[in-house]
């Protein structure tokens, strides 16, 4: 992927990874500072495979080797990458704004069609808050579209949602040659780089997350906290 590799340029180089935790809902990674992201949790062919090929000898590897993880084939071993991507990022905070992404998609969905890929728990009071929601998921729930439903719909959306385990499953270049030129497109989640390299790419916003507190956070994920569990984050939202 082109836009990772544009991204790890950018990272903080030197120093090794101090801890990982890989939790059920969650993936930390501790180097210069804590990253997140979305740990796979909807299958796991750990019978046939292994997901983590160095688990129990990643600490004190060196940073950006971990972070280039996020391009493993394993979605195991890619979110331990993209969590230290996040963790190398020097992130501008001046530049943020502390804006849930949920209320920046109903704001510039209004009347207009949205789609949204990836099913967020802000679902239902999005959807009563925009024009038209089209919700498309890899294992659809109720409601939710498909992945080929949604190559039809992109195309068609006014703003554009896209999930940050997107770098995770390396679907995110694809997903966004499909948005229109003119429509309003958000990377959000956990997983997501506040990493300005986006804007290259037709993006218009990151809505990501800074931790504040990393044993909070390190707790958290241990214990099997999803994402609206966690203590010691901060909700930030990069816009171009």
């Amino acid at each position: 992927m082109k836009i990772l590799g544009d991204i790890l340029t950018t990272l903080r180089r030197g120093g090794v990874v101090v801890d990982i935790r890989q939790g059920p809902f969650q993936t930390a990674v501790l180097t210069h500072s804590c990253g997140l992201a979305a740990t796979p949790h909807e299958h796991s062919d750990h019978q046939d495979r292994t997901p983590v090929a160095g688990a129990g000898n990643l600490i004190g590897k060196e940073s950006l080797d971990i972070a280039k993880m996020a391009y493993s084939s394993s979605d195991f071993e890619a979110a331990i990458g993209m969590a230290a991507v996040n963790s190398l990022l020097d992130v501008s905070e001046e530049r943020c704004v502390e804006l849930n992404a949920s209320d920046l998609l109903a704001k510039k969905g209004s009347g207009k069609r949205v789609a949204l890929i990836g099913h967020f728990p802000f679902v239902e009071k999005l959807r009563q808050s925009v024009g038209e929601l089209w919700v498309i998921e890899l294992n659809p729930r109720e409601g939710d579209l498909t992945e080929s439903e949604g190559q039809k719909l992109i195309p068609r959306a006014d703003v554009v949602g896209i999930t940050g385990t997107a770098f995770t499953n390396h679907t995110v270049e694809h997903l966004l040659s499909l948005c229109r030129p003119e429509a309003y497109v958000v990377i959000l989640g956990g997983t997501a780089p506040l990493s300005p390299v986006l804007f290259d790419y037709g993006v218009d916003a990151i809505s990501g997350t800074r931790v504040i507190d990393p044993e909070a956070v390190f707790r958290g994920v241990s214990q099997g906290a999803t994402f609206r569990q966690l203590k010691g984050i901060r909700l930030l939202t990069l816009q171009k």
